[in-house]
């Protein structure tokens, strides 16, 4: 039986979720006796569609079987998806809904659907979150990813549903990197506005971020002022083993959302379809969970 092969392209190696999502890919091929070649698009959505399509236009042999990708930007990259699948590539959307896929999958000769967590579960399960450490309302300082990226706008989404009306939010936004969130807080310190913010509660839409925000109350200049920053809880998603969740055993973070990595699931269903001839769903959802369990989060105040 021919080997198979698959380009995978994510938004960036700075990330503890993306590095995780290469790691759970080169396993699965492995697994599957698959050649899996990584890339990364540094953030940059027009990098991530030169460095596909360059893929795609490659001569036959020399082509991947399928594109397994997340996107940067805002579109998952529409025109590409029909070039790939023009020429019978598979195409498998991570972690976004791309409002293509059931038209593509109608037209189209090759393998196409998605796999993504549920962001707007995610959003809630941090909305829960703070309602558990903030029973009586509060101010939460929330540190969002890209606007233009529908997982941030599902999870602020989830967010606002679950979280109390006497809990409200000061919106910050980050690019899901550490150093993006220490800027973005960094910034927000020196305005006037956060003199006067009574802030409860740090929660950011991915653990390096929350991290990023800690590093940026580090630098404050009175250890008073650090020392009340640094004693709020911090809420971050991912919940990676070596990451997150060792960040909560530490103190760290006072809680995290474990999501697992589906570049293994993605890859698992290519091979499915492509050895055994088995139709993918549309679309396939991960279960992501607090860390710790809602039920054992105490009331910060």
């Amino acid at each position: 039986m021919r080997k198979l092969r698959f380009l995978v392209s994510l938004t960036t190696s700075d990330n503890d979720y993306q590095i995780e999502q290469a790691r759970a890919a080169e396993q699965a091929g492995q697994r599957f006796n698959a050649d899996v070649e990584i890339l990364y698009a540094d953030n940059d959505a027009i990098n991530q569609s030169t460095q596909i399509l360059k893929a795609v236009q490659a001569v036959p042999e020399d082509r991947p079987d399928a594109i397994i990708f997340e996107p940067v930007g805002g579109t998952a990259l529409p025109q590409v998806a029909r070039a790939a699948v023009g020429v019978g590539m598979g195409w498998a959307v991570l972690n976004r809904d791309a409002n293509y896929v059931p038209e593509l999958r109608q037209t189209a000769k090759a393998i196409v659907f998605s796999v993504s967590s549920d962001h707007v579960e995610i959003g809630r399960i941090q909305g829960r979150q703070c309602a558990s450490l903030l029973p009586t309302g509060g101010l939460v300082l929330y540190i969002q990813g890209p606007s233009e990226n529908s997982a941030a706008k599902d999870r602020t989404l989830g967010m606002q549903e679950a979280k109390p009306a006497n809990i409200h939010l000061v919106m910050l936004k980050g690019q899901w990197t550490e150093e993006s969130s220490q800027r973005a807080v960094r910034s927000w310190l020196k305005l006037t506005t956060s003199k006067k913010a009574s802030i409860d509660i740090v929660a950011a839409q991915d653990d390096a971020m929350a991290i990023g925000a800690r590093k940026a109350f580090q630098e404050l200049p009175t250890e008073i002022e650090r020392d009340r920053w640094l004693n709020l809880p911090f809420l971050g998603c991912d919940g990676l083993p070596n990451t997150g969740q060792s960040w909560v055993r530490s103190g760290l973070l006072t809680a995290t959302i474990y999501i697992p990595p589906n570049t293994g699931q993605a890859i698992e269903m290519l091979v499915d379809a492509l050895q055994n001839g088995k139709v993918p769903p549309e679309r396939a959802l991960t279960t992501a969970a607090s860390v710790p369990p809602l039920e054992t989060l105490r009331p910060h105040r």
